[in-house]
């Protein structure tokens, strides 16, 4: 790479400081440069040989810097004050015949030296003087306005000043007149103690001004002890003039605070956000067209309603839910419910926002309308949403499955969703606050109560919002909308199916569809249940399907284990949960076994709390079952301290292995005490007769001889018996 005059090139060192250098001249021979460092106020211009400046370029020990950081002294004439370009020609009228004509001169040391002592003697300045300028000129590219000065830098704009014992800064009129200074001096402890106050009596929400936090600081911590007076402490404090001014102490507030911080701790987190946050752009400009970004959120309807099983009844208020386009403002979908916000509320306006609008208008109200009277049925590339519904695995599933962006605004940040916001508003304004049971905000006591006056049932009022979103896409004109310049020349109304048509035609690639099955499927909530040996377990119930079946999940289970299955379920209804398969692209649904029957027709809610209230119950047991645990022991201890006992005073001189020995014969002994007294006597009153009463039997043949010579004939039953009586004391 070829040399050239002032450009920069940085050495890769693992020093701490940089070394930067400009290339100041070059040999005509090309065999030797001048360079000099321009980051050492007392760097000179040195000799290199151009070889080895080549090599570790080659090297890469060397790189060149492509921004010089004195640019901005090439600037024009009339962007100079004038009082800086005097200055600037003063310095230059005298290192000019140093740095012009056979300028190389002046790189040498050994004609350095003359060359400035000259001009020393015909300018009158320094030798620091002119090394100075002459170190600027090179440093700064050789240009005549290097030796601008640097006024910026001289004086002490923005550090704390030294004190020598005099007060400083500009003498009040008291002082004048006094001719004595009067005041103190703000040092780091006074500085510390504004601190302190400030935090203490300013920077909270009790809304105290400057003045009384000044005031309150001084009675804090100036103070030189308490006076009793009226029985109450009162701070005793030095005469004014040994005390900061309020000048002071507003100075060093207004030096030090962090505004932001400051309107936080005292207007809140919350209301700094809404009202005074920079305010740098509009919703509009977080899309690039119709699908690009959509917005959703919930409100309670400000109206009452019936139930349309017994119009006498009073429901209460509905739950509204709106999808709207960012790029148009074209409201896409909309939920009406009686279910709290929750992922139910959002997942029926998400799935209305992919519905065909002719087809849903038609067969749920009756309402004929043109496919261009509500053309949107899309998913979008992202939604924006408050932090509530939209987040955890419910979201997941419309970002992994449906490659939905989901983005949710921090909390108390309503005006992040601004346009969604906006049409609750205008929904109240235009029809709301008209019907019958809407919500009196100025009711005054012995007014009628407004909800008696309810007569929508939620069907009803469902069309009614079906008109108002048909009347806000094709009628509600937004003059205040920024149209950019190809929708001016395009002559292009700012009404929102008017901006959607003309973004659907110029701002393509947004909206996407997909089949309303798979929609739903990866709109229902998401969770994870087991594949067990009885069956896929989920909140306390079994299912089964078809595919597992088919596939042995059960069998599988009871030999390895159970494992982890993804699954959706509808919260309205239990019978059936769903298999996600193939990442949310297919399902397969599961359904309870036989032994669950009881569970059927149930919904999530009704299950839940089933199974909550019984490990209620189990923990509530836990006392009897802790009681019962400690009375059973209890006797049990009793029982083996009193053996213990017995045993220790029946013990009597025996050796251990005589002990063991004679546990055969003792057994022995001891079953035949058992025999004898624990044997049953059928057909015995143990009370009534005496013990040794013989028992009439049956009569039997008996032989012609004497009982007394009568024996027996031996039977073979009393050889088993001795043999296993025999086996069972060799077990032993």
């Amino acid at each position: 790479m070829n040399l050239c005059l002032n450009i920069l090139f940085e050495w890769q060192s693992e020093e701490a400081e940089t070394r930067i250098e400009r290339v100041l001249l070059l040999d005509p021979s090309g065999t030797d440069v001048v360079t000099i460092e321009i980051n050492n106020p007392k760097a000179l211009p040195i000799w290199q040989k151009s070889k080895e400046l080549q090599a570790a370029l080659t090297s890469r020990e060397v790189r060149l810097l492509e921004v010089d950081p004195y640019a901005a002294l090439l600037r024009p004439e009339n962007a100079i004050p004038e009082s800086h370009r005097k200055h600037r020609d003063r310095a230059w009228e005298a290192i000019a015949p140093l740095v012009e004509g056979e300028s190389e001169k002046v790189f040498n040391p050994s004609d350095r030296g003359p060359l400035v002592e000259a001009a020393v003697e015909r300018t009158g300045h320094s030798k620091a003087t002119i090394y100075s300028y002459l170190r600027r000129y090179w440093q700064a590219g050789q240009t005549k306005n290097a030796l601008l000065p640097l006024f910026d830098k001289r004086g002490g704009r923005g550090k704390p000043r030294q004190s020598h014992g005099c007060k400083r800064g500009r003498p009040s009129k008291l002082a004048k007149a006094s001719e004595t200074p009067l005041g103190v001096n703000v040092d780091d402890e006074i500085r510390q103690s504004f601190r302190r106050g400030l935090k203490l009596f300013y920077e909270n929400q009790k809304g105290r001004t400057l003045k009384d936090a000044y005031q309150l600081t001084l009675e804090k911590f100036f103070h030189r002890g308490y006076e009793m007076q009226d029985g109450v402490l009162v701070p005793v404090l030095p005469p004014a003039s040994e005390l900061p001014s309020f000048a002071q102490f507003r100075y060093w507030y207004e030096k030090e605070r962090d505004i932001t911080q400051v309107q936080i701790s005292r207007k809140g987190e919350r209301r700094f956000n809404l009202r005074h946050r920079a305010v740098l752009g509009d919703s509009t400009q977080m899309a690039f067209g119709p699908g690009s970004l959509y917005q959703i959120d919930a409100t309670i309807g400000d109206i009452y309603l019936v139930s349309s099983l017994d119009r006498n009844r009073i429901i209460g208020r509905p739950v509204i839910y709106f999808v709207i386009d960012t790029f148009s403002r074209l409201i896409v979908g909309f939920s009406v419910s009686l279910e709290g916000p929750s992922w139910l509320g959002a997942m029926l306006a998400l799935e209305n926002a992919t519905t065909n609008k002719v087809a849903f208008c038609q067969e749920e109200f009756g309402i004929r309308i043109d496919e261009g009277d509500w053309p949107s049925h899309h998913l979008p590339e992202g939604i924006l949403a408050d932090r509530g519904e939209l987040e955890g695995y419910n979201a997941d599933n419309l970002v992994n499955a449906l490659n939905v962006r989901v983005s949710n605004t921090p909390p108390y940040r309503a005006d992040w969703k601004g346009i969604v916001e906006r049409n609750f508003r205008l929904s109240n304004d235009k029809m709301i606050h008209w019907i019958p049971g809407a919500v009196n905000r100025n009711r005054e006591r012995g007014d009628k109560d407004y909800r008696l006056d309810a007569v929508l049932d939620l069907h009803q009022f469902e069309k009614l919002i079906t008109l108002c979103v048909l009347e806000h896409n094709n009628n509600h004109r937004m003059n205040w909308y920024r149209l950019d310049e190809f929708m001016i020349q395009e002559y292009v109304d700012p009404y929102p199916i008017e901006l959607w048509n003309w973004g659907v035609k110029n701002r393509v690639g947004h909206l996407r569809t997909m089949a309303p099955e798979i929609i739903r499927l990866n709109l229902l909530p998401a969770a994870e249940a087991s594949v067990t040996h009885r069956g896929i377990y989920y909140q306390g119930l079994y299912y089964t399907s078809e595919l597992a079946l088919r596939e042995q999940w059960f069998v599988k289970a009871r030999a390895k284990g159970r494992w982890k299955i993804p699954i959706a379920y509808e919260p309205r209804r239990l019978d059936s949960i769903y298999l996600r398969l193939n990442g949310g692209m297919r399902l397969e649904s599961c359904h309870l076994i036989d032994v669950e029957k009881t569970f059927k027709g149930r919904d999530w809610y009704e299950i839940i709390d089933y199974f909550e209230r019984q490990k209620q119950s189990e923990q509530a047991s836990r006392t009897r079952q802790q009681q019962s645990s400690a009375t059973f022991h209890a006797q049990v201890d009793q029982i083996v301290a009193q053996a213990t006992e017995q045993t220790e005073k029946a013990s009597t001189v025996q050796s251990k292995r005589s002990r063991i020995q004679e546990i055969r014969g003792n057994r022995k002994l001891e079953r035949e005490h058992e025999r004898e007294t624990g044997a049953w006597q059928l057909g015995i009153d143990e009370v009534s007769k005496p013990p040794g009463q013989v028992i009439p039997l049956p009569s039997v043949a008996q032989p012609e001889e004497d009982d007394e010579a009568y024996v027996a004939p031996p039977k073979p039953i009393d050889k088993l018996r001795k043999l296993r009586e025999k086996n069972w004391n060799n077990d032993q």
